[in-house]
């Protein structure tokens, strides 16, 4: 859910929701009231308190009274010079909020007050002045309205004679004041419900997230990275958090390969400082041979020279390498692709390194299974790079006394497929997968003393994968390796126009 959305809900929430809410809970309040009204005081209609006026709900309460009075007028005229009757008529209006006024003649006989009403009685209207078709009538005290409710009627001794029923409508009746107080108390209790909730869903669905997102930023400016931020909501901050959730996993990720090509790159140097100090030092050693005059005769100044000359190509192709891994790194390999005679190709590659191989003692076998007009599209200069180092890596772990390395080209539909084949100590299963990592290295504690920088498979994979091809090995200890790669043919396309013609 959108901010915005949120926003709207939010006003809806504290603005109609209350509203409605309150009108709800204060209709089921005054319901209550009203029958609770109508059951005290003996009311045989429904009164609504809420839609009446002060008028109708005074007149109402009385009704039963002044009903009884007019029976009493009609059966009895002199009871209402009877004051035990009158006192009792009184108490009775008094729990309705009303008093009784008797008046005969011009004396007031009978009053409800209990200061005797003297200026309210000095008001009252004159004997015949009711209206017959108006049940009450209001006049004023001063200030003050009060319902009046007269009935003129003769004594038995002929005097005229007045009841009046009179009910101060100055203020609501209690049971009205009730309900108002307790309608303000259920609004406060709503209006506070309502902002609690306000509050809790703002603090889950905004302030929350924002405090994540803050303690999240603080974790990162902390260096720690190892945190995860459990955002599911979908809105404009969720979606924020997720991204910011998204870039700690990509910064850490960066980082630790931050780490593992600083760990990389030390082991490289370690590994061709280590390379290159064995080839100086042999070189040193050589050279003050010649300058000592240990060779002295034409055939030992030969193979010294020819020796010097071998351990400098160790240190060219070291120092080769490393310059190749760094154009790895940037991916700024320089490839010249053009079309290669598989056959011719790998032919001329094979009787190159042969003759590397024999000085070594070591067997080249060489067999070729595509036809001769086989092409493939390569450059040629860094295929031959990857052949070296897949030779150079089983040279370094050979550990038979006559080596052997067999070159097989197949032709594989499409590809056309190399395999180097060795005869050396072969690779566990467990280190099989990770040979063509950068710097990997099957039992190093073994292999540093075979020399090597560590990538040459690895980089052999790089070429391979630039030009659209796979490598992969097999190997059986005690045995030997065998490593694959393949490179899809070259296959011109003709045009319907040309082959029509």
């Amino acid at each position: 859910m959108k901010i915005r959305t949120r926003l709207v809900i939010a006003f809806l929430t504290v603005t109609v929701g209350p509203l409605c809410v309150f009108w709800l809970a204060f209709s089921m309040l005054a319901n209550y009231r009203t029958t609770v009204f109508a059951r005290s005081y003996g009311l045989s209609e429904r009164l609504d308190l809420l839609s009446s006026n002060s008028v109708q709900v005074f007149s109402r309460l009385t009704r039963s009274d002044h009903e009884g009075i007019q029976r009493t007028l009609a059966s009895d005229p002199d009871r209402l010079e009877d004051p035990e009757y009158l006192r009792e008529l009184n108490d009775n209006l008094q729990k309705k909020y009303a008093y009784l006024i008797v008046r005969k003649g011009d004396e007031i006989i009978f009053s409800g007050l209990e200061d005797g009403g003297e200026d309210l009685t000095g008001n009252l209207p004159d004997y015949g002045s009711a209206d017959p078709d108006v049940d009450v009538g209001v006049y004023m005290d001063g200030e003050v309205q009060h319902l009046v409710k007269q009935d003129d009627f003769r004594f038995s001794d002929g005097a005229e004679g007045s009841v009046f029923i009179i009910s101060g409508f100055e203020d609501y009746v209690p049971e009205l004041r009730d309900l108002m107080s307790q309608g303000i108390f259920v609004g406060i209790v709503i209006l506070l419900a309502a902002a609690m909730l306000m509050v809790a869903w703002v603090y889950q669905s905004i302030l929350k997230p924002l405090g994540q997102l803050q303690k999240a930023t603080h974790e990162i400016q902390n260096g720690n990275l190892d945190f995860t931020m459990d955002i599911d909501s979908d809105d404009e901050i969720g979606k924020l958090c997720q991204d910011f959730e998204e870039m700690r996993v990509r910064l850490k990720e960066s980082t630790e390969e931050k780490l593992q090509y600083d760990e990389e790159s030390k082991a490289l140097l370690m590994n061709i400082s280590h390379d290159l100090k064995t080839p100086v030092t042999a070189i040193k050693g050589y050279a003050e041979g010649i300058m000592d005059g240990v060779a002295s005769s034409p055939e030992m100044l030969s193979r010294y020279i020819r020796t010097i000359y071998n351990k400098a190509n160790d240190m060219d192709r070291l120092v080769d390498e490393l310059t190749f891994y760094a154009k790895i790194d940037t991916n700024k390999i320089p490839y010249t692709f053009s079309r290669i005679n598989v056959a011719n190709y790998f032919r001329d590659c094979v009787d190159e390194v042969g003759l590397d191989l024999d000085t070594n003692n070591i067997e080249m076998g060489y067999f070729n299974y595509v036809d001769e007009d086989v092409m493939v599209i390569a450059d040629a200069e860094q295929i031959k790079r990857v052949i070296n180092n897949i030779i150079g890596n089983s040279v370094k772990y050979l550990d038979k006394k006559k080596g052997i390395i067999n070159i097989r080209i197949k032709d594989v539909g499409d590809f056309v497929e190399v395999e180097i084949e060795d005869n050396g100590r072969g690779i566990s299963q467990d280190d099989l997968p990770n040979i063509f990592d950068r710097f990997y290295r099957a039992d190093v504690s073994r292999n540093s003393s075979k020399g090597g920088s560590g990538i040459g498979l690895s980089i052999a994979r790089k070429i391979i994968e630039d030009h659209g091809g796979k490598i992969w090995a097999t190997s059986k200890e005690g045995i030997g390796t065998e490593i694959h790669f393949v490179l899809r043919k070259y296959q011109e396309v003709h045009n319907e126009e040309n082959s029509a013609d």
